[in-house]
């Protein structure tokens, strides 16, 4: 029947086919719509390692799978991170940097390559000059295993949260911060009130979960290691007859 609404060398005559196939495909019930498609990686089960050899710079840098900034836990890594990397009173500042002098800079930060789904917490550092990535790498685990072994001081997790108030406040001062904000709050949860809520989030993280969050995350199957290790750059070509 279908064959006879269309012509031969004719386009589809839609006023004659449209009522056929309400007919005989209308009574069919609609399914349920699909489900929202994500691609979530695996779980890592082993540390991966990259190693770059390149004539520049020694770099050194690893990385911890992660769940989305909308989990409860974020502002617990955000507070990890300020105690962290925030400054010079920071604990991988006077580690690696003013006291060992292992390094030029050091930091960490999550959120890689973005927040809106799981994506990686990490650290990485600078080498001063004459000193190997693996001395780096041993003075930050030191620096991890610290935050799941011993609490943060009372300071430490007053001095963030004082910050991180502030750092919110300061952002909502023009309306181009403030629509910023919202704007960023409504991608990620879909909901822009969850940016008056943040305070609350911040307020709640206490040092156990500093802890707790340390010891399910900073796991060896759960990192990714990546350094550039300096090599010589290959000798200079000459030119033909030279």
């Amino acid at each position: 029947m279908v064959a006879g609404l269309v012509g031969a060398g004719e386009g589809v005559d839609a006023d004659a086919l449209i009522p056929v196939l309400e007919k005989y495909f209308g009574r069919i019930p609609a399914g349920p719509p699909a489900p929202p498609l994500h691609t979530v990686e695996p779980p890592q089960i082993a540390e991966k390692r990259l190693v770059l050899q390149d004539p520049s710079q020694p770099f050194y840098l690893e990385g911890y799978h992660k769940p989305a900034a909308t989990h409860p836990d974020q502002a617990t890594y955000d507070a990890i991170d300020d105690i962290l990397s925030n400054g010079r009173t920071s604990r991988l500042y006077r580690s690696l940097v003013r006291d060992k002098r292992l390094a030029v800079f050091a930091a960490s930060f999550s959120g890689f390559p973005g927040e809106k789904y799981p994506n990686l917490w990490a650290v990485y550092a600078v080498p001063a000059r004459g000193v190997e990535n693996q001395q780096v790498e041993i003075a930050i685990r030191a620096e991890i295993e610290r935050l799941k072994s011993e609490d943060v001081t009372d300071e430490e997790l007053t001095k963030f949260k004082t910050r991180a108030k502030a750092d919110l406040l300061r952002s909502l001062r023009s309306n181009t911060g403030l629509a910023n904000e919202l704007a960023s709050y409504q991608r990620l949860y879909g909901d822009w009130r969850e940016l008056f809520r943040s305070i609350d989030r911040l307020d709640k993280v206490t040092k156990a979960d500093v802890r707790r969050v340390a010891n399910e995350v900073f796991k060896d199957s759960n990192r990714t290691v990546a350094v550039i290790e300096t090599v010589a750059p290959p000798p200079a070509e000459t030119e033909p007859g030279r």
